[in-house]
């Protein structure tokens, strides 16, 4: 049986390379704490220039993604202008 996992995804304002400096310790603290605890799988920037990012969770329950959401310091400061996360039935 597949194990369903959750693909956040983010949109990001134009400028994030520019806004992001105050929060982005934080923001990967977050992140590299979940990893190490096994809850994220991978993260990372998308675009080239950057326009948003991905985050693959671990399974999970779904409001686990939205309190993640709430909590990121980029979500707080304004530079996340929507997200999505969509569960992901991961075969291979």
């Amino acid at each position: 049986m597949p194990e369903t996992h959750f693909l956040l995804m983010y949109d990001y304002v134009e400028d994030i390379l520019e806004r992001r400096a105050p929060y982005r310790e934080a923001h990967l603290a977050n992140l590299t704490r979940l990893k190490e605890e096994g809850r994220v799988v991978m993260a990372g920037a998308l675009g080239d220039p950057v326009t948003g990012a991905a985050i693959v969770f671990a399974p999970c329950e779904p409001e686990e993604v939205g309190e993640y959401v709430l909590r990121d310091p980029y979500y707080e400061a304004g530079l996340i202008t929507d997200w999505r996360a969509v569960p992901w039935s991961v075969v291979i």
